[in-house]
Parts: C-alpha cells; sequence; structure tokens
C-alpha cells in the first residue's frame, strides 16, 4: 500500500488514498470537505470487520451512501445488500417484513413469506429511520444482534441467520433512550461504531461542486442548455443552512436549470427559491461561509469591542452601588450582547483586557468553549461561526 499514488489536494484538504477516491467514483459522491473524507475513511476502516455500525446526520445529507461502501469493502460484498426504510413499514407489517411470517399467522399471510433477516443471509442489513422500530421490534433486533437467531411471526421454531447490521438515524438516540422511545441496550448495540455524515451548511466548497452536478446532469437527461452560477449566487448557496442538505440542494438547483435554461444565475434568483422563516425573510445568511476567515475575524472583534464596552458599564454600575465584588449575581446585563456571549462569571471581569486583535479573539473563543463545558457545537452557535471555523481556530491556540 505504501507504494500506492495518492491525490494531492490544496493545503487545507487531505489526501486522498486511492479507496476513498474508488467509494467516490463508484457511488457518485460529490465533495472533498475534511468531514466528508473522514467519514468515507471511517467507513473503509471498519468495513472488513464485522462489527454494528450506526450512522448518523440530518435528513437528506447523505447517510445511504455509507452501508453500501461498508459492504462494498467489505468481506460480504459479493452477497446481498438489502436497505430497508424503517419509518415507511407500518408499525403492524414490520415485523413480518424483517422476520418473515407463517403462513396463517396472521389474516391475509395466505403463505409463508421469508423476512430481510433471512433473505440477506450472509450479507449486509441495512436499517434506515432505525429510532422509528416500535419497542416491540426493537426486542427483537436486539436478540438478532446478540445471538443471531429470530422467530418468524407465528412461529416457534428458532432460525439463525448472519448479518451484518449498518443501522441509520437522523434522531438523538440518546435523547430517545430518555424519553423511553428507544432501548438503551439496543443503542449501545447498534452503536458500536459511529460515523457522523457532515451537514451540507458545514461542507463548505462542496455546495458549489455539488450545485455544479446537479445543473450539468439536469443538462444532460433533459438536454436543456446549461446554467451557470453567478458569485453572488454561489456565495449565498454558501450562506444558506440548507436544513434539508443535499436533497434540498438538488430541488432548488433543479428547478433552476428547468426555468433559467441558458443563462447565469443571479442571486435574486435563486432567493427567490429558498423557503422563508416565519418573519417572511429569506434566510441565507444565518451561517458565515467557513473559509470566509476574514470576514468571521471582523464579526469576532465586533463583539469583543461590544463585550468589553459592557465590562465597563458593568463596572460603573457595580462601583456606583458599592457591590460586593465577589459576588455574580451583582454584575447583572445591560446590553443586548448577552443574548450572543454570556458571563455569568465574576473572573471573567476582572481579567486583564487583551492588548491585540489576536488575544481578544483567543480569549472571546476559549471562554465561551469553558463556559459550554467544551461543548463545540454550543460554543460555535454562541459565537455565530461554523464548528469547522472553531476546530480550525482551537488548532491555531493549540487548545
Amino acid at each position: 500500500m505504501s507504494n500506492q499514488r495518492k491525490t494531492t489536494l490544496p493545503a487545507d484538504r487531505p489526501e486522498l488514498s486511492p479507496e476513498v477516491m474508488q467509494a467516490k467514483q463508484r457511488f457518485g459522491i460529490i465533495g472533498n470537505s475534511p468531514a466528508l473524507i473522514a467519514a468515507i475513511e471511517r467507513a473503509i476502516r471498519v468495513a472488513p470487520i464485522d462489527l454494528s455500525v450506526l450512522v448518523t446526520g440530518e435528513s437528506g445529507a447523505g447517510k445511504e451512501f455509507f452501508p453500501k461502501i461498508i459492504h462494498q469493502f467489505g468481506a460480504r460484498k459479493h452477497k446481498k445488500y438489502i436497505a430497508v426504510n424503517c419509518g415507511a413499514i407500518p408499525e403492524g407489517t414490520i415485523d413480518s417484513e424483517l422476520f418473515g411470517h407463517e403462513k396463517g399467522s396472521f389474516t391475509g399471510a395466505i403463505a409463508a413469506r421469508k423476512g430481510y433477516f433471512e433473505e440477506a443471509d450472509g450479507g449486509t442489513l441495512f436499517l434506515d429511520e432505525v429510532a422509528e422500530l416500535p419497542l416491540t421490534t426493537q426486542a427483537r433486533l436486539l436478540r438478532v444482534l446478540e445471538t443471531g437467531e429470530f422467530l418468524k411471526v407465528g412461529s416457534s421454531t428458532v432460525q439463525k441467520t448472519d448479518v451484518r447490521i449498518v443501522a441509520a438515524t437522523n434522531v438523538d438516540l440518546l435523547e430517545a433512550v430518555k424519553k423511553g422511545k428507544f432501548r438503551e441496550d439496543l443503542y449501545y448495540r447498534l452503536s458500536t461504531i459511529r460515523i457522523e455524515v457532515p451537514d451540507l451548511h458545514d461542507r463548505g466548497d462542496d455546495i458549489h461542486l455539488l450545485a455544479r452536478k446537479f445543473a450539468s446532469d439536469f443538462s444532460r437527461k433533459y438536454m436543456t442548455e446549461p446554467i451557470t452560477f453567478s458569485e453572488e449566487a454561489v456565495r449565498s448557496m454558501e450562506l444558506y443552512r440548507w436544513p434539508g442538505n443535499v436533497r434540498q440542494l438538488k430541488n432548488i438547483v433543479d428547478q433552476l436549470a428547468l426555468f433559467e435554461a441558458g443563462r447565469e444565475v443571479s442571486r435574486d434568483q435563486l432567493l427567490e427559491l429558498l423557503p422563508l422563516d416565519r418573519s417572511g425573510l429569506a434566510t441565507p445568511t444565518v451561517q458565515p461561509h467557513p473559509a470566509d476567515y476574514e470576514a468571521e475575524r471582523k464579526m469576532l472583534w465586533q463583539l469583543v469591542l461590544s463585550l468589553r464596552t459592557e465590562v465597563d458599564q458593568l463596572r460603573r454600575k457595580v462601583e456606583g452601588r458599592n457591590a460586593d465584588a465577589g459576588d455574580p449575581a451583582a454584575f447583572e446585563p445591560v446590553s443586548s450582547v448577552t443574548s450572543l456571549v454570556k458571563y455569568p462569571e465574576v473572573d471573567v471581569i476582572r481579567n486583564a483586557a487583551p492588548t491585540t486583535i489576536e488575544e481578544a479573539e483567543k480569549q472571546t473563543v476559549l471562554d465561551t468553549l469553558a463556559r459550554n463545558n467544551g461543548n463545540k457545537r454550543k460554543t460555535a452557535e454562541d459565537l455565530n461561526i461554523s464548528v469547522r471555523t472553531l476546530y480550525r481556530k482551537l488548532q491555531e491556540y493549540e487548545a
């Protein structure tokens, strides 16, 4: 393997191994964001080892590619691969679909039927939307995972199966466990290995790559003139949060490719197709583009200046009242900036003011991270920057 060549990308991108390139080409995966590449590499790494895998990520992010990668790069690739959408099967028939049934076991069972676990014996079974399984079915699934045994509906004969399970969900399963909607023992059995698929708005330049790919596919399929995107349109695409992820982006590009065929798509034409929030305003500026480091630096510095102003106001207020300097309750917020970054600790106010932009930025980021107990996603939200940018800054600070 050491003599195999790797594809070299720009300095901020990882090198792609031949296996990653093969997976991307085989399954039509577009993008080079570090989080996406890391997820693909993780799937390839676990593929030869028969461990249960849980794929997580928002709806439309592309979770369905990863069980296929695991199957293709594993020892079961010559056996069956079956994908089951657990959320699309009625609760009354889900056990029959998964485990099969005997003739006459329920109304309409006019003949015996094999279930997916029997059909996929020796291969891979992908359980999409696994959080939608009823609790009774979860108990049956746990038994299969632990012993390889199952019972058909209406049968007392134990059958064996050798199936690798890959599950996927866009639900926080730990939260579902707390609410009693998902079995805790099944959660830990399914999530032996976890693969997190990044959201589209965290993938930076991949958004434009995907838009161009979807536009090209539409033009080729329907024999229409190709469209291009203005710089402002591309910028808006990269700023928008894409709650529907890749699926939503494809929907928008298909509409543009139809109605704007042969033309350059402007920012206004793009925004017309984006959904509106409750106030009636389009929401393409929620998340700054990860690569726009200078804009984010300016934003952070403005935040720091606002915070320093607030600290001065608080100090004058406290001195005027002769408040107890050791009582955190004496420091009440006096401006709207605390809705972005809150400082409940007195020690923050006592700290010496930073002398440079870099030091001020670092102090703000690290204080916010500490206040959120190391939760990087919550910290990024408080600072109004992307998680990717937060990781990059922490690497710069060696934190």
